[in-house]
């Protein structure tokens, strides 16, 4: 029998029933990532968050001792949140933090999408609490980083074994969008994955400019000389 998690669509997560989680996203932290090329990581992480934010899918931001050792949260990632502030904690595990318990309980939604740093603990030690107080929990694998390959795939299995359901970070935007014909978000949709959707965008701008004829996306467009 289909193990289908309550609280979701038949399964699927939507932008009316999910929150998404930012762990420790922090220059210190990515230091020690040896599981992903820290560049896409970095893409990766972005992606989830402008598709987040398109959707109006809450999110949460928490980061952990920043101006004692791991550094502020990525520009990158920040910029996405204009007014939004991290949770600072002291704790690895961001669920022993008060405040970060309540930003999560604020949002209403019983799935939480996370991505973080280290998946190993920083990650996994809130997913498996989140698991114990009746969270549904989604991991995107390529928004976490961990100190290994084999550390990033342990803690995965250990937390899939849990309870809790990888995702992808392309793959989660496109649930939020699930339907082409929902045109108020196509045209954001399109832009983000043509900034960060790597293969995926390059085959969008291609099929934008050269079969479709639209404008290129930049504020330089290649122009052929004849």
């Amino acid at each position: 029998m289909a193990n289908i998690l309550p609280n979701t669509d038949k399964g699927l997560i939507t932008a009316d029933n999910a929150a998404v989680v930012f762990i420790d996203h922090q220059p210190q932290m990515i230091f020690g990532v040896a599981n992903i090329e820290r560049q896409q990581l970095i893409n990766n992480v972005v992606m989830l968050a402008k598709g987040a934010k398109e959707f109006g899918v809450p999110a949460v931001l928490t980061a952990v001792e920043t101006e004692s050792f791991s550094g502020y949260i990525w520009p990158q990632l920040m910029d996405v949140f204009p007014g939004k502030q991290p949770v600072e904690r002291t704790s690895m595990n961001s669920w022993d933090a008060p405040k970060f318990r309540e930003a999560v309980k604020a949002t209403g939604r019983k799935n939480i999408i996370i991505a973080g740093l280290w998946t190993e603990v920083c990650v996994t030690w809130p997913a498996l609490n989140m698991l114990t107080e009746g969270y549904n929990v989604y991991i995107v694998e390529d928004a976490c980083g961990a100190t290994s390959p084999l550390a990033h795939e342990a803690a995965i299995r250990r937390c899939v074994q849990a309870g809790a359901v990888p995702m992808t970070a392309i793959a989660t935007v496109l649930e939020f969008q699930r339907d082409w014909a929902r045109r108020e978000h196509y045209d954001a949709v399109m832009g983000i994955f043509r900034e960060h959707g790597g293969a995926y965008g390059s085959g969008i701008e291609y099929a934008y400019s050269i079969v479709h004829k639209a404008p290129q996306s930049t504020r330089n467009p290649h122009v052929v000389k004849k």
